[in-house]
């Protein structure tokens, strides 16, 4: 069976409100930012996890009397009004009406229980559920919750759009404890400020990790610290400090573990709901949020192709919100080549990658036929010895980099390089040295170039464009630079944050992204030209072809570079 996935929607709606722009205003200007994320996010997990059986769960007390009356300063610092006892921005506030709208017409059920948080309904159903469970939220207090015997796992967001899967076997290598329970505890002694969560004084996240997995739990770690012990990280200072807090690291304990007894009144068996396309048509229209919409009508009709029925899936009588996924949330395939040199004419594969993450990727080695020069052997390491002895056919990479890109196409996926002009020109030049008859132009997906992106959402930053200084820009971690796979995965980085930085750009369906980078491109290389002209060369010429250079020369030579 499926798995249950759990949404924890006021974590993804605090983090959606406060990260995607408030420029993303309804008809009537109010911000729609918050029900656009998280209405992407879970049509994201939807596909992900190929699974419709989702609940979002909510806050019916954010702040509940049991955990103030157990520690009065639990999120006491988060109260904007006191006499309201609320913590909700107004803004946001004024979107939950929406988006509980919108996940009740699309068939996904609301759980919230008086007096409780979204974290006990969570736990309450996961302790229920007789199918795997995934815990979707930033929140790292579900952490707790991971369980390898129930198959209870965490998803949670990282920077980039992309989202890092925890299961209890993740937890000794991450945080050096054995398991959800353990955790809990390292939680306490860490503390948390944002929460009113004040901790061991003077033990972070890798002292209590210590101390756990030496003395095996936060009782006997007390237990040790009162009988004198000196070691395995106890010392007298340290032991003292848990002493003094010892009453306080029992009610932050108590305080962190969630209810599983509720009554949340769902029939988890019965998931996946009914969706109704109707109430979802109408309730997007003029809240400028129909492309999230379609989207996740989209992954519920994949998800479930023939459950809906006719009385769902028949043709409704308003116009259809369903359109063209963004480019942003489709699949998205890094490439790269590495080559001979710098002239997309003459310049021959060395190393090709396709890369969706640092897990999935496809890597050749091609024999170019060619003497490699020693200035490209110094930028990517491979000598013409080595090509020749390990490297497939040129023609045979060739074909099998079209074959992939054909299959991309067919499945409305996007190709993103960096610079990825000259990449897709050497390809052009290659397929016409070795297959003269197959039309690049036809077997490609839509394209985005990370080069021509960046230089549209920030145009007049300094410095150079390179995916290196790009990367660095953008927060993305490029651990090899000239390595085909590295710098693909680079490029599928920096995407993915100026889609986070654009909701403009990452708006977009492939076609008119497609079309956007053309002119994009024309402007940037017509910008860039005439200050050459200015001030360095009055005869510069800067290339404006997109994606791919229209004319490339193919030479045929194979010692003509």
């Amino acid at each position: 069976m499926k798995p249950l996935v759990l949404i924890d929607t006021p974590a993804l709606y605090y983090r959606a409100f406060y990260s995607v722009p408030d420029s993303i205003v309804n008809d009537d200007k109010m911000p729609v930012n918050a029900v656009r994320g998280v209405l992407d996010a879970i049509a994201t997990m939807i596909r992900r996890l190929g699974s419709d059986r989702v609940v979002a769960t909510m806050d019916a007390d954010w702040r509940p009397e049991f955990r103030v009356a157990i520690m009065p300063e639990y999120k006491a610092a988060r109260v904007r009004d006191e006499e309201a006892g609320t913590e909700i921005p107004d803004l946001l506030a004024a979107q939950l009406p929406l988006l509980r709208r919108m996940l009740t017409a699309a068939g996904i059920p609301i759980a919230e229980v008086d007096g409780t948080e979204a974290d006990d309904v969570i736990a309450t159903m996961a302790a229920q559920s007789r199918t795997p469970v995934v815990i979707v939220s930033p929140d790292r207090d579900l952490l707790a919750l991971l369980d390898a015997e129930r198959d209870v796992s965490v998803l949670r967001p990282r920077k980039g759009g992309e989202w890092e899967a925890i299961t209890a076997a993740d937890l000794p290598q991450m945080y050096g404890v054995a398991d959800g329970t353990r955790y809990r505890e390292l939680a306490a002694l860490r503390g948390d400020p944002s929460d009113g969560l004040p901790g061991a004084p003077g033990i972070g996240e890798k002292t209590a990790a210590t101390l756990l997995a030496n003395f095996g739990s936060l009782e006997a770690i007390i237990r040790a610290a009162k009988a004198g012990v000196k070691t395995g990280g106890l010392s007298p200072k340290r032991a003292q400090t848990l002493i003094e807090h010892e009453d306080a690291l029992h009610a932050t304990v108590q305080v962190m573990s969630c209810l599983t007894d509720l009554d949340h009144g769902i029939d988890l068996d019965a998931i996946p709901h009914r969706f109704d396309r109707r109430a979802v048509e109408e309730a997007a229209r003029g809240q400028n949020i129909a492309r999230s919409a379609g989207a996740l009508l989209d992954a519920l009709v994949e998800a479930r192709p023939t459950a809906a029925g006719p009385a769902t899936l028949a043709a409704p009588a308003v116009p259809s919100v369903s359109a063209p996924l963004p480019w942003s949330q489709c699949r998205l395939v890094g490439f790269d080549l590495e080559t001979t040199g710098v002239d997309p004419a003459t310049a021959r594969i060395v190393t090709a990658a396709f890369v969706e993450s640092a897990q999935q990727m496809r890597t050749w080695l091609a024999d170019p036929g060619i003497e490699i020069p020693e200035s490209a052997r110094a930028v990517h390491g491979i000598t013409t010895e080595y090509a020749a002895a390990n490297g497939l056919p040129a023609a045979e990479v060739v074909a099998e980099l079209c074959a992939v890109l054909a299959e991309l196409k067919a499945e409305g996926g996007v190709l993103v390089g960096h610079n990825i002009v000259y990449d897709l020109s050497v390809l052009a030049a290659e397929v016409g040295r070795h297959h003269p008859r197959l039309d690049l132009a036809a077997v490609l997906p839509a394209v985005v170039d990370t080069y021509v992106l960046d230089r549209q959402v920030e145009p007049r930053r300094r410095g150079k464009r390179t995916l290196t200084q790009t990367a660095i820009r953008w927060n993305v971690a490029l651990l090899d630079a000239h390595d085909a796979a590295a710098d693909a995965l680079a490029a599928l980085e920096i995407a993915r944050a100026l889609a986070l930085s654009s909701a403009d750009i990452a708006g977009l369906t492939g076609t008119e992204i497609m079309a956007a980078q053309g002119t994009w491109k024309r402007a940037q290389a017509e910008d860039l030209q005439s200050w050459l002209r200015r001030n360095r060369d009055p005869l510069a010429v800067v290339d404006a072809s997109w994606p791919m250079a229209v004319d490339v020369r193919i030479d045929t030579d194979h010692h003509n570079l």
